[in-house]
């Protein structure tokens, strides 16, 4: 089995070959730009307790993350969504 990073290797020659280069470029340049703000400093990582708060679910329904861990421990997720 390769490794990891074997394998995300693979993925950005795959991404170069088929991204048109300024496309690319301003890919690169944004994620610099992300990790130059240096917001992950404050993020919170795996572990860490989070802030309570609301949110609509999927249905459109108001859940609070209280409501959510008096079920059980809860795994909160984000997608960023399609571009």
């Amino acid at each position: 089995m390769r490794s990891l990073e074997e394998r995300l290797a693979k993925i950005r020659e795959g991404a170069a070959a088929r991204i048109p280069a300024d496309v690319l470029a301003q890919m690169h340049a944004t994620t610099q730009a992300l990790i130059d703000s240096r917001l992950h400093e404050d993020a919170l990582g795996e572990g860490d307790t989070a802030p309570e708060f609301e949110l609509s679910n999927t249905e459109g329904n108001v859940v609070s993350l209280a409501s959510l861990l008096s079920q059980g421990p809860a795994v909160i997720t984000f997608f960023r969504g399609n571009w």
